[in-house]
């Protein structure tokens, strides 16, 4: 492993790239096609190239003077209880803590949006700075931020053979099957898959993880719109807007770009939703599929499959279904009686509360609280807003009082599908593709680092039943 540790240091230098403009943005302001860096600003990849070999070092010197210290144990209720709780995994640009919630390189998503850049006349953070913190660690200059909106649209085009596969798919294929189709579709275009097939040194592969990464993330708003506008809309997307940030931009894709507070959403919702620490199916996937070397657009796309599974990012879609379901069975009587009444019925159906328990947390999503904030400030009166509250308010009680639910409390799916709804975009099909958008700038800074520290390929070992019977003593 040493030697695909050691890297050149003229490898960790953007700037040695070839400096070929792309016609339609060669402009003094960007000086390179991959860099975009001005004089006043260092890169986000010489910032992450800087840091590197530190990084490094300090892994070598963990594995070194502690490699075979035992650091837990593994029940059979584990091993059959889908790996809850097995401490297996690096994962370095988040942690999420059973009390506390999530926090991204150490910092609590209400630090986050104190701390990281906004959108002039904004209020909400830009998903830029929160990309630039998974990935090196530091939070990002105002300037950094711009720049790197830039650089996304500057990278923003799909070729013209995606376009037309994406124009083909029929309209009942779900959105998350031409979502994923498309993003496997850009392997075609993948500079590590190429650079590999060539042949390049270990030192080299992250250099290029990083092109395909920050490519395939400038991509997916325009990939998700065209999906959006042809099967629910008129086909025709508007053009990337080069002086314009990301959330922006999938906004005016989208067609809501109009509503400021819709935009405003877009930048919360594409925050909080990007990365839930290395465990979840969708980054777990992503993982492990980049761990056998495949390129950051075959990685994700695994994990965006995942993403769209009932029980993963499907969840925002059956809260709305069960609100409405609610509504009807309830009609005009909303009290707190007929909430609690309904509440209880759905439990003895032999039905889940949607949207409340999580895997790990025991307490209300910091997600969640986070969209009911900005709820309470944009839409106080509406009326989905006004029941998803009432249910926060019994909901808890009634988990408890069931006593199965070990996490009585609400997720971010038991908010943000009310939010979407309220601002007009109203086809649930399409929630997880918005989803998967925000997920990949959580996933792929992870694929990016592990290519640059030599992460080994993912093996865990395996059993039969009656394997794990014999290592317990058990007769069967």
């Amino acid at each position: 492993m040493a030697s695909s540790l050691r890297l050149a240091s003229s490898a960790l230098r953007c700037s040695g790239r070839p400096q070929v403009l792309r016609p339609a943005f060669a402009s003094a302001v960007f000086t390179s096609p991959r860099c975009y860096s001005t004089a006043k600003s260092k890169s986000l990849k010489d910032t992450f190239g800087d840091k590197l070999p530190g990084e490094i070092e300090k892994i070598k010197k963990l594995r070194k003077d502690y490699g075979s210290k035992v650091i837990g144990e593994v029940t059979l209720d584990q091993v059959y209880g889908g790996a809850r709780g097995i401490k297996s995994l690096v994962w370095e640009g988040s942690v999420l803590d059973s009390e506390e919630g999530i926090r991204f390189r150490g910092k609590t998503i209400p630090e986050c949006q104190e701390l990281l850049p906004k959108a002039p006349g904004g209020q909400e953070p830009l998903p830029e700075g929160l990309f630039w913190l998974l990935l090196t660690g530091e939070v990002p200059s105002e300037q950094q931020v711009r720049e790197l909106s830039a650089e996304w649209a500057a990278r923003s085009d799909i070729p013209k053979f995606v376009e037309e596969l994406i124009d083909r798919y029929p309209n009942d294929l779900h959105p998350m099957a031409q979502f994923s189709s498309a993003v496997t579709a850009l392997e075609h275009e993948s500079s590590f898959a190429k650079a590999y097939a060539k042949g390049m040194n270990k030192s080299e592969y992250w250099q290029h993880t990083f092109e395909d990464s920050m490519d395939l993330i400038a991509k997916l708003p325009t990939i998700a719109a065209r999906i959006y506008r042809n099967v629910y809309k008129d086909g025709k997307v508007p053009a990337t807007q080069k002086d314009k940030d990301y959330s922006y931009n999938l906004a005016n894709q989208l067609g809501f770009a109009s509503n400021n507070d819709f935009v405003e959403l877009m930048r919360l919702y594409l925050t909080i939703h990007t990365d839930h620490e290395g465990g979840n199916v969708s980054a777990h996937t992503t993982h492990l599929v980049g761990s056998a070397l495949s390129s950051p657009m075959l990685s994700l796309a695994a994990g965006l499959n995942g993403l769209a599974g009932p029980l993963h990012g499907l969840a925002n879609q059956e809260v709305l279904n069960w609100l409405q379901k609610m509504k009807k069975s309830v009609g005009s009587d909303l009290s707190d009686e007929s909430v609690k009444n309904y509440l209880w019925s759905t439990l003895k159906s032999g039905q889940v509360v949607p949207g409340y328990g999580h895997a790990v947390l025991r307490k209300t999503d910091p997600r969640y609280m986070a969209q009911r904030e900005f709820a309470e400030k944009h839409l106080p009166d509406d009326p989905m807003y006004k029941l998803v509250s009432q249910v926060y308010k019994i909901a808890p009680g009634v988990l408890t009082e069931h006593g199965k639910t070990k996490n009585p409390f609400p997720n971010v799916d038991a908010h943000s599908g009310v939010l979407l709804q309220y601002y007009g975009l109203q086809e649930q099909n399409f929630y997880t593709v918005l989803f998967g958008v925000s997920r990949a700038i959580g996933v792929l800074p992870q694929i990016i680092i592990d290519r640059a520290v030599g992460a080994p390929i993912e093996r865990p070992k395996s059993f039969d039943t009656p394997g794990w019977a014999k290592l317990v003593g058990a007769t069967l």
